[in-house]
């Protein structure tokens, strides 16, 4: 039988986090071109939970095992019924938002148009792009009863075709065309007319050009039908002792990619003929794995829609702040010797991160570095410096996940890069998956070595540090640094025990850890004291620690749950969680930083952790969990937490009917977390720019404009209108260390006549440049005590 229903469904939690998404491309709050976007987000991971979960739930049905794992009341053929039953009520949802979005493009002079509709200009122009642009890379193939049916790509779409004659509809063919959607744009933007724009789909510049494809035969009737179909990921990993790891790895990825179909999505207008002609072809006989739905499939392509919109179609682009305590060329690790050091992304910028990387691969007396990888960018800048500091005779360790799904192919061309250039390369532990986010720099100093490092809750990934909201620890205090390094002998001699003080590591005590520190709670709520815990993360579904969390909760402990995914409480029970309430924040960036608070008897307790509360990662990964000790600290992740919880224009109520109803509705001031949260972030590590700025001149113009779209705070000094002593000279000399000579515009008329050969002391020459300020270079720009003359205005960032 089932486990309790005292949980929520792990599948069915996160099908309503889906339907959160869905919610956001609903909302006409969210500006338009930002819906569309969400509408692929929204595909795309529909697509993954179909190639792993429902995978899964198959297998349960068709082998009938793991029963017993599944969460609330159901059996596995209940819940894969169930699963059909929410996303065929989903998928009509998306296509009537879809349709609503599309209207509202319309509204904005921007139109969808398919091959029926185009001008006869317009065909022209789509007829050319297709001859030199999409043609190249179709490759059409005819079906016939007697040939083997072709393989069909995982998440690709395809176009079922039927060939046949008006006056003879009894002689037709059946054609198969992929949509070359990897090599040539799924959007073609046709040119405009007056102030009208018009789009439409390669799909449709396939049907439009279909008879170009097919010219040999004598046909006069085309029709085409998209369809795609979804295959099962997981991995079967061969037990051949005589192979490597990477060698299993990679058999089983080619595998995969002939997995077998978990869902056939089609067209639903294409003609029963052709429909059943495919299934038969691809021995599909069971009819659960198709799925009607519209013209068009893989909307997961509107994630890259093209920007053809207005400004206000698109959030408020947010500039990463600096930090206040990294400055450009200035040693991190020294910054690092000092203090502890918290990055929040994507409000503050990964290149830090970058920068600590390109520092430590240079820096002649530092020995080694260690990280951990899980994913990593297409051309990553984290790779490349790693590659870097082989080259500068480092002692490199990377430790490789190989078994980061979906990104397994990635860490294999990179671990073999690595090993190629001279690295130490750790491709995990056997039976284990390393999700922890670590770096480990040891350095020789006055008193022997020391060891810096990171440890984080998100990827070492410069692409998705832009958009998800994540947190690094950058520190050189003994106590977790060393610890850190503890760590990295743990990848090298696996099975070995290791005493961890600070840091909390799983599989090893992360569970033990945690539910003392809940036990800690229980005993002061049962002693009448203040008891309480604020927890962050993607999703919790350990039953384990789901339990504690009832048993804190009947014992009078206040817990406040910001929980982005899956979720398995019910909150709603008065004997159950009386005391529990949670959150889901979905928004312009994921939420996907862990952050634990306990209350502790006054004296909380903050951790970051790269570990969610699930089975996966409490028994079956190694993930850190880290302390933080800097009080400064502290107080961002404490209002972080604060101000996520007083969301009520983003968050959404976690409830045992899934409804996803929004927090606090009730108050008429409206917040929004991670808008606050920047603006907080910002207030926080402000910088004020200071620009010598001459409003009639372009240079300073561009200037000015880059520091206002950086979200700067700037002091402009009119310095044509209001003067400039020579004091203020003798400072921006200081601090931009530039000469009297550097600062003179030598292109001035009014040089040229009275000053050009002149030999005057600089004393001198500052009272003519007070006297004369047209003859300052410009934009002149300080921030603090350091200073650059902006030509051009990215100069900036030498100062920042």
């Amino acid at each position: 039988m089932a486990l309790s229903t005292k949980y929520i469904n792990r599948e069915i939690s996160w099908l309503s986090f889906n339907d959160r998404v869905l919610q956001e491309a609903a909302d006409p709050a969210v500006p338009l071109f930002e819906r569309i976007r969400f509408i692929g987000i929204f595909s795309n991971n529909l697509d993954e939970f179909f190639r792993v979960r429902v995978a899964t739930v198959r297998r349960m049905v068709e082998y009938g095992k793991d029963e017993e794992t599944l969460l609330g009341n159901f059996t596995p053929q209940e819940l894969h019924d169930e699963i059909n039953n929410v996303v065929f009520l989903q998928q009509e949802k998306t296509q009537k938002v879809l349709h609503d979005i599309l209207k509202e493009m319309e509204s904005e002079g921007i139109f969808m148009v398919n091959e029926k509709q185009l001008t006869h200009s317009q065909g022209i122009f789509v007829r050319k792009y297709f001859h030199q642009k999409v043609l190249p890379n179709l490759v059409p193939i005819m079906l016939s009863k007697d040939r083997k049916f072709p393989y069909l790509r995982d998440r690709s779409a395809y176009l079922a075709v039927k060939l046949s004659k008006k006056q003879k509809p009894g002689k037709f063919s059946y054609a198969l065309i992929r949509i070359p959607s990897r090599s040539v744009p799924r959007f073609l933007v046709l040119p405009e007319v007056g102030k009208k724009k018009y789009w439409m789909m390669l799909d449709d510049v396939i049907r439009y050009c279909l008879n170009d494809i097919f010219p040999i035969f004598n046909y006069d009737k085309f029709e085409a039908y998209t369809l795609k179909v979804t295959r099962d990921a997981e991995l079967d990993i061969d037990d051949d002792i005589s192979k490597s790891f990477i060698e299993k790895m990679e058999a089983s990825l080619k595998q995969r990619k002939k997995g077998t179909p978990v869902r056939l999505i089609h067209d639903e207008e294409i003609p029963a003929d052709l429909m059943e002609f495919i299934m038969k072809k691809m021995k599909i006989d069971d009819i659960e794995k198709t799925q009607p739905g519209g013209r068009y499939h893989n909307q997961k392509d509107f994630m890259d829609f093209p920007e053809i919109g207005k400004k206000r179609h698109y959030y408020q682009k947010l500039p990463p702040i600096p930090h206040k305590d990294l400055y450009s060329h200035e040693s991190i690790l020294k910054k690092m010797r000092k203090k502890d050091i918290m990055l929040h992304y994507p409000y503050q910028s990964f290149s830090h991160f970058i920068d600590l990387l390109r520092e430590a691969a240079i820096d002649p007396k530092v020995v080694e570095i260690g990280i951990t990888i899980y994913r990593v960018a297409d051309s990553s800048k984290v790779m490349n410096a790693l590659l870097n500091a082989i080259r500068n005779g480092k002692k490199v360790t990377v430790v490789v996940e190989l078994q980061a799904r979906f990104d397994e192919e990635s860490n294999i061309y990179w671990s073999n890069k690595l090993q190629e250039e001279g690295a130490l390369v750790i491709n995990g532990i056997p039976g284990l998956k390393v999700h922890s986010k670590l770096l480990l720099i040891k350095r020789e100093e006055k008193n022997g070595y020391r060891n810096y490092a990171y440890v984080g809750t998100g990827n070492f990934h410069e692409g998705t540090a832009n958009v998800y909201a994540d947190d690094g620890l950058l520190t050189g205090d003994p106590r977790i640094a060393n610890e850190v390094a503890l760590v990295f002998e743990l990848f090298r001699q696996p099975f070995q025990g290791y005493p961890f003080d600070y840091l909390v590591v799983s599989p090893f005590h992360m569970r033990d850890f945690f539910c003392r520190m809940i036990d800690r709670e229980i005993e002061l709520a049962k002693e009448g004291k203040p008891a309480y815990m604020i927890l962050k993360m993607n999703s919790i579904i350990d039953v384990g620690m789901m339990d504690k969390l009832y048993e804190a909760s009947k014992a009078g402990v206040k817990i406040r749950l910001i929980i982005r995914g899956i979720y398995g409480l019910k909150t709603d029970d008065e004997e159950l969680s009386k005391n529990i309430e949670a959150i889901s924040i979905v928004d312009k960036y994921l939420e996907h930083s862990r952050i634990l608070l306990f209350g502790n008897g006054g004296d909380e307790r903050i951790f970051i952790s790269s570990a969610d509360w699930m089975p996966r990662n409490i028994n079956r990964r190694i993930e850190v969990a880290c302390p933080i000790f800097s009080n400064e600290i502290k107080e961002e992740l404490r209002q972080m937490l604060k101000i996520q919880l007083k969301d009520n224009s983003k968050a959404r109520i976690l409830n045992n009917d899934l409804s996803n109803k929004y927090n606090r509705q009730e108050i008429e001031a409206r917040f929004r977390a991670q808008e606050d949260y920047y603006n907080y972030i910002k207030q926080q590590h402000h910088i004020t720019m200071k620009i010598y700025h001459n409003p009639r001149c372009a240079k300073s113009r561009e200037g000015l404009k880059y520091l206002e779209e950086r979200g700067y705070e700037i002091q402009v000094v009119n310095y044509m209108r209001d003067g400039i002593s020579v004091d203020e000279l003798r400072t921006i000399m200081k601090r931009t260390h530039l000469t009297v000579d550097e600062l003179i515009r030598k292109q001035e008329q009014l040089y040229k006549e009275q000053y050009k050969n002149k030999e005057l002391s600089d004393d001198e020459w500052l009272t003519v440049l007070s006297e004369n300020p047209r003859l300052l270079q410009r934009p002149i720009v300080l921030n603090g005590n350091r200073g650059v003359l902006a030509q051009p205005p990215n100069e900036i960032d030498r100062i920042v």
